[in-house]
């Protein structure tokens, strides 16, 4: 058994410790009022079966408040006073200089938490190690002097979760929708370098990547760019080798019709095609932004986003070739092909794709394949977000954050060029287990709970109000997300729909469970689940009007967090079976990852709380390898069309480098009572070689996860 250290260290448990702690705390008091050396023993068995049961690594902090507890029931209350006073004086001596250890276990790579926070940073390279560092020291400055210590209290309690706070101190907001097609159709400035509009589809490509890749570097969220902002540049590119292959004939004296010009003009524009994509594909996957990490980026492709004609079949071409090279994924260090996490694709199912016959149903099918390989794309139902919102179709913001339906003064739809100010979340196993099944008293607390993230997301408001453009030109002033004079504040896209800011929530499925004694798919539970989630609605439409900011409800994609708040529901509530008994919390709405339903039920279940997530919030169906059943896929794919806005298909995509297994690396338990990796095939357990792609919030990771979240992907059922 491993415990982790207040740096994050994770080290082997030693019994010992705790009895010289125990004996240091009894000899502090007279002989009257000590331990025997029976009972310190018992204090010291006790604790470490209670530290076995958790079946984690519990925190100093978790086995010390049982050494209190455990000296308590021994009636040793001078003894237990001592111990509470001596961690209390060593509390203050940390306090002083809160950040120094934890930099410490960053820079020597033993920070098991770090180590594991985020599934696609490597906390070994020295760019992720800055930003971690940077992180640590923006946290500490947040809590002692940026937030309201009941904020401070409440998000350390696991009650709420102040999203990104190794972010705050800097004036950065979320994820947006990039506004594409304004820098390359107007032009833009790239490092005090000027863009002017591209000649070329490819060097269309190459800016679009550059962007990518400063915008990554400007906010701490998600990007979303569509591929039909570089559509048009096809003709350029196209009109370009026209004119190229008519000199060149002339040139060595060949008469040549249109016909054969044009056909000699399409085959470079396919290469060219190729080569752009090519350059989107690979740069995303090689860039390394600021933060340590590649770009989250996600790539949105709609048929119907461009007029019908030359520019929808050019934007057919560009898809088709991004699923071809998707689907042959990147090579690794041993130049064989795996999957890679980004970009994210997301492909829209719409009337000219979704049925056998339809106009560009290959191409549907060619998506189908590629999500049994590779676990993208997406897939958003264009028939259903229309039905809810108003009438549009557009991406999410990185993984699944959508923006409220926005009019500009000239009363035209506006998506691109918008933004997310931040995200705070709502515990609500939290609020239920603090009810003790009260269900007037859960609404009391609910209405407490929701006052506090209020004022969460308001220092998150206030954070961002008076921000010069001058912070992040491109952004702001050079058509990323704006176009603001140098000087100007931001002020103006925060109000009115413009920008969102989010509520997100957790636990939904454990909540309705400990409150009603069901899931939330049964008849009983549904209705209250579904009475949350109004309430949670009505809650940001009241916000949104006091205010005129465009508070909205969010499924929350809780990664490292999920393992952060079962930890802390334990702390405070103990093992509760069925609601607290996991080292991880259901994400958002979604049915528990354990319960047994088909994908197609699941999906048409979940549809009805994705429409009260208008924030973002995706569905997913768990399958086994599909490659050899596209039909199935693409029956799955019909069903969303017809019944969820937002939806995703998990698969496994893995490797072995020892032994070249390239089928599921399996999660076993250690002789710790850790989950690690273990190939099936040779044995090995070095996470340093293998390679494991698993979707786990929305998008893929690919560099392992917390325990909380490793369990969560043990114990997924099947759906098909």
């Amino acid at each position: 058994m491993n415990i982790i250290k207040r740096s994050g260290q994770e080290v082997v448990f030693n019994s010992v410790k705790i009895e010289d702690a125990v004996n240091k705390a009894n000899c502090t008091v007279q002989e009257m009022d000590r331990l025997s050396g029976q009972q310190i023993r018992e204090v010291v068995e006790r604790v470490t079966a209670l530290c076995v049961d958790m079946k984690r690594s519990p925190s100093v902090e978790e086995i010390q408040d049982m050494v209190e507890e455990e000296i308590m029931k021994q009636r040793a209350y001078k003894v237990a006073t001592n111990y509470i006073t001596y961690r209390y004086k060593r509390e203050l001596v940390r306090k002083s200089n809160s950040t120094d250890k934890q930099i410490l276990s960053l820079l020597e790579c033993n920070n098991e938490e770090v180590l594991q926070e985020n599934s696609n940073k490597n906390p070994v390279v020295n760019s992720v190690q800055r930003d971690y560092m940077a992180g640590e020291v923006s946290k500490d400055i947040t809590k002692r002097f940026l937030l309201p210590q009941e904020i401070v209290d409440a998000h350390e309690k696991g009650i709420i979760h102040f999203h990104d706070a190794d972010y705050f101190a800097q004036h950065m907001h979320n994820c947006c929708l990039v506004n594409l097609e304004d820098m390359l159709q107007n032009g833009t400035i790239i490092s005090e370098t000027m863009i002017e509009r591209p000649h070329s589809f490819s060097t269309a490509c190459n800016i679009a990547t550059q962007a990518i890749a400063q915008i990554a570097s400007s906010q701490y969220g998600g990007q979303s760019i569509t591929l039909s902002h570089i559509a048009p540049f096809v003709q350029v590119s196209r009109e370009k080798f026209r004119r190229e292959v008519r000199q060149e004939l002339e040139a060595q004296h060949i008469d040549a019709d249109e016909k054969m010009i044009s056909q000699m003009a399409e085959m470079r524009v396919r290469r060219e095609i190729k080569q752009g994509v090519q350059m989107i594909q690979y740069q995303v996957i090689t860039l390394m932004t600021t933060n340590g990490q590649a770009p989250f980026v996600t790539v949105f492709m709609y048929l119907n986003e461009v007029p019908e004609g030359q520019t929808r079949d050019d934007l057919a071409l560009i898809i088709e070739e991004m699923l071809r090279q998707r689907i042959q994924g990147v090579k690794n260090e041993q130049g064989v092909f795996i999957t890679p996490a980004f970009p994210k694709l997301i492909y829209v199912l719409e009337e000219d794709n979704i049925t056998d016959g339809s106009k560009y149903w290959e191409l549907t099918k060619l998506a189908a394949q590629c999500t049994a390989k590779r676990m993208v794309p997406d897939y958003i139902s264009e028939k259903i977000m229309k039905q809810l919102k108003d009438g549009n179709c557009y991406p999410c913001m990185g993984c699944r954050s959508f923006l409220t339906v926005y009019k500009d003064d000239s009363d035209h739809y506006k998506f691109y060029g918008r933004f997310n100010q931040g995200v705070v979340t709502l515990n609500l196993v939290d609020v239920a287990c603090s009810s003790g099944k009260d269900m007037d008293k859960f609404w009391e607390i609910m209405e407490e709970r929701l006052d506090l993230c209020r004022r969460a997301l308001m220092c998150r408001h206030n954070r961002l109000k008076g921000t010069p453009s001058d912070v992040a030109p491109i952004l702001w002033q050079n058509g990323a997300l704006a176009r603001l004079k140098k000087g100007e504040t931001i002020d103006k896209l925060l109000y009115g729909n413009y920008s969102t800011i989010s509520l997100g929530y957790a636990g939904l499925c454990e909540c309705v469970r400990y409150m009603t004694g069901h899931s939330h798919t049964h008849q009983g539970g549904t209705e209250f689940a579904l009475k949350v989630m109004n309430h949670l609605n009505d809650t940001c439409r009241r916000w949104a009007a006091e205010t005129n900011i465009s508070f909205s409800l969010y499924g929350t994609p809780l990664e490292s967090t999920t393992y952060k708040f079962s930890k802390c529901l334990q702390d405070r509530f103990g093992i509760i079976p069925g609601v607290t008994d996991k080292n991880y919390i259901t994400n958002s709405y979604h049915i528990h990852v354990t319960e047994e339903i088909n994908a197609f039920d699941k999906l048409t279940f979940e549809a009805q709380f994705q429409k009260l997530s208008p924030g973002g919030a995706i569905s997913y169906v768990e399958v086994p390898n599909m490659q050899n059943n596209i039909d199935a896929v693409l029956a799955v794919m019909q069903h969303i069309y017809d019944h969820i806005m937002y939806a995703e298909l998990n698969t496994k995509s893995d490797y072995c480098q020892c032994c070249g297994y390239d089928g599921e690396i399996q999660i076993i338990e250690d002789e710790h009572h850790k989950l690690i990796w273990k190939c099936p095939k040779c044995g090995n357990t070095d996470q340093d070689k293998m390679n494991v792609a698993r979707r786990t919030c929305g998008y893929i990771g690919t560099q392992f996860w917390n325990q909380g979240r490793t369990q969560e992907i043990k114990e997924r059922v099947m759906h098909l």
